[in-house]
């Protein structure tokens, strides 16, 4: 797929600057930070697999989510440890670069697409209860996440090919932990600024095109959550909405940051609006959507009690 058109033939990562010892610290605060990030979303993932409780929309695609912020940390963290643990400038192959990138595009795109699903989801649930289970049955809900999944990776396809097709010249290094396109773009030599403004405008149609149908949803759902009758039912429909909306605002925000404004050259800040989006989301993710739930607080107690029944024994 990748054919480096390009003088470059290896890429310089300058990761995270500082000593030595606070690269060992960092090191270790990633390790712990992946392997929470991991452990918590298979929970997730696990738990909605085997409970029939959590056998509904909400929580099948709240369980696709979660592998999608275990594929994120996943693409990004492992090209962290060479830099952060040796005195040596991290290398990546250019091919390797194209690779991260497509994937790390491609599941990024996919989970915009689910936020904007989800919150489609949320939309019936609220504002049409009575059909609910017509309308998000089991098969659409099925297609609904092959769609989205192949989506994201198919509209990736061309922005890799063009960057890839773009000339690179030179220097070969990228300020970064990872293979970030925009810092990748300023490598480029010659006039590349059609192909940087079709790859903008793509960014821009995932980020806005997803974006929309979320916010009229949360509209209708703001203005019918005050007519449910019962004081439980509206704490109910808050809860559910609350802990997805925490995600459109973190993910879209720091999107935006990176993607639109055009402030985000400050490449420190680009960053840490890229550990947001690749190690802190990823992490919070189980947070949010577990602990202001309660039937996912009921099935993991009742998790907890079933394994240290099994250990008493």
């Amino acid at each position: 797929m990748f054919g480096n058109h390009s003088g470059i033939l290896e890429l310089k990562l300058l990761g995270f600057s500082g000593s030595q010892d606070f690269h060992h610290m960092l090191f270790s605060i990633f390790f712990l930070l992946y392997m929470v990030t991991f452990i918590g979303n298979s929970l997730i993932i696990v738990m909605v697999c085997m409970d029939y409780r959590l056998h509904s929309p909400m929580y099948f695609f709240l369980g696709n989510i979660s592998a999608m912020e275990i594929l994120t940390t996943t693409i990004v963290i492992p090209t962290m440890p060479g830099g952060l643990l040796t005195v040596q400038i991290q290398t990546m192959s250019f091919g390797a670069c194209m690779a991260q990138l497509f994937f790390l595009l491609s599941v990024g795109t996919s989970e915009f697409v689910l936020l904007a699903v989800m919150a489609a989801d949320r939309y019936v649930a609220i504002c049409n209860p009575l059909r609910y289970s017509l309308i998000m049955n089991h098969q659409v809900c099925l297609w609904v996440v092959i769609v989205f999944w192949v989506f994201g990776f198919l509209f990736q396809i061309w922005p890799i090919v063009a960057t890839d097709h773009l000339y690179f010249c030179g220097p070969n290094v990228l300020n970064h932990f990872f293979c970030e396109r925009g810092q990748l773009l300023r490598l480029t030599c010659g006039d590349s600024r059609f192909q940087q403004f079709i790859l903008f405008l793509m960014a821009a149609f995932i980020l806005f095109g997803t974006l929309l149908p979320t916010i009229i949803s949360y509209i209708y759902i703001i203005c019918t959550i005050p007519r449910i009758p019962s004081a439980s039912g509206r704490r109910k429909a808050f809860s559910t909405c609350a802990s997805h909306f925490t995600m459109v605002v973190i993910g879209y925000g720091t999107c935006l940051f990176l993607y639109v404004n055009k402030q985000s050259d400050a490449t420190e800040s680009n960053k840490m609006i890229s550990l947001m989006t690749s190690v802190v989301t990823p992490l919070l993710n189980p947070f949010i959507f577990t602990l202001r739930n309660d039937q996912f607080l009921e099935v993991l107690r009742d998790a907890v009690k079933w394994l240290h029944h099994l250990l008493k024994k």
